[in-house]
């Protein structure tokens, strides 16, 4: 209760805030509301390269770690949803007066934010699939109050498009959102241009391999959990994998941004065990992996493009599967064996049991309209916004002229 009432007082303060902003009006401006960089960083890219003249680019960062990234762009940043009010009376300016706002995750702003008639509000989601469920079908919604379902669902209501990579998550976000057909855009998810980019892999796992000793690259990237890792348990022996396999591999491990360094890995050989997690992008690690481990995590859709095998770890299926719940049957769902003991994963590794047939068929299923220029058709689609924006407010300002008998023309 006291978790709700913080947040319906800050979103009382910042819908005044930004009631009194849209005084102003809009300009030639896209901001990026992030929880992420991968996606958004591709997109900028694309837009610093076409040289957009007279446009300006924002970036409403929550955490650290994002504002810290983007930072390095030059571009304006302000820190998001924390308690200092100069940034909250900023943000509330920037997404007040801007044409285009592109968000990649869930924002409780958006259920109080009223934005003008011409503003394109854009889901740039952070991945390209699912096993877990969110959105309407999160089973902790269940739990939550009417008050804060009310805000769930006038959050997704903000979204006029969603970007998609396939038809597949299409239909999870139609079910995750509850919106119909005419709210999603078939241009694939730009991070993912990444992987047909022969050069930079190529480039991104020669360096990778420094840190390897020649030896192959197994990536571990459990998800987060409802109940964040406090005792250093991964449900997976380290020291077992390690004399296991460290002749052949070693075990890179990448630990969700909400459980970087609550794992103590100072008792690891140094040699097998390389902590990964304060990479700045998890998919350059997977240019570099051999073999995926993970559980319910994202990543399994964007690594099957590069026809790798994988397999999947859900050690704590049962519980997981009740307290978050997933999209189907979890053993159908995977392109990969399963394992759910450190003794059975070595098993798998050792005898090379997998099907990449299988990994083919589910990156076709995931991937279908990410074919490596999703960042330029992002960019196209944010021009296009930006050009009738432009057209009909200008035309909307001509019809007042002509009204009061300022038309000059």
């Amino acid at each position: 209760m006291a978790k709700e009432f913080l947040i319906d007082c800050y979103l009382f303060l910042f819908k005044i805030i930004f009631l009194i902003c849209k005084r102003f009006k809009l300009q030639n401006k896209i901001v990026f509301v992030c929880s992420y960089t991968d996606n958004i960083q591709f997109v900028y890219n694309e837009l610093i390269h076409r040289q957009l003249d007279g446009t300006d680019i924002v970036f409403l960062c929550r955490g650290k770690a994002a504002a810290g990234h983007f930072a390095k762009t030059g571009s304006c940043v302000v820190p998001f949803e924390t308690g200092d009010v100069v940034a909250l009376l900023r943000s509330a300016y920037h997404l007040a007066t801007a044409k285009i706002i592109v968000v990649d995750n869930y924002f409780g702003f958006l259920s109080v934010a009223t934005f003008k008639k011409n503003v394109q509000c854009i889901q740039l989601w952070h991945a390209c699939g699912a096993f877990k469920t969110f959105g309407y079908n999160d089973h902790s919604v269940a739990y939550r109050t009417k008050r804060a379902r009310k805000r769930f669902a006038a959050v997704y209501q903000h979204f006029n498009k969603i970007v998609v990579g396939s038809d597949a998550m299409k239909e999870i976000f139609k079910q995750s959102f509850g919106l119909d057909e005419t709210h999603f855009i078939h241009l694939g998810v730009p991070r993912t241009d990444l992987f047909f980019d022969l050069a930079k892999r190529n480039e991104i796992s020669k360096n990778l391999q420094r840190y390897c000793h020649g030896k192959k690259i197994i990536l571990y990237a459990p998800t987060f959990r409802d109940k964040p890792i406090k005792d250093g348990s991964l449900g997976l022996d380290l020291k077992m994998m390690e004399q296991a396999l460290s002749n052949d591999y070693v075990l890179l491990l990448r630990l969700h941004p909400a459980e970087k360094g609550m794992v103590d890995l100072s008792g690891q050989n140094p040699q097998f065990v390389i902590d990964g997690s304060n990479w700045s992008s998890v998919n350059e690690l997977l240019l570099a992996t051999d073999l995926l481990i993970t559980d319910y995590s994202s990543i399994p859709f964007e690594f099957s493009l590069l026809e790798r095998p994988m397999i999947f770890f859900p050690y704590d299926l049962k519980e997981y599967e009740k307290s978050r719940g997933l999209w189907g049957n979890y053993k159908q769902m995977v392109p990969g064996p399963i394992a759910y003991s450190t003794e059975s994963l070595i098993e798998l590794i050792k005898h090379h049991v997998f099907d990449l047939s299988e990994i083919t068929d589910f990156s076709n299923t995931w991937n279908h309209y990410s074919t490596g220029a999703s960042s330029s058709h992002v960019a196209d689609y944010l021009e296009e916004c930006l050009k009738q924006s432009s057209e009909q407010i200008e035309g909307h300002q001509f019809y007042l002229a002509r009204r009061s008998g300022r038309n000059d023309q």
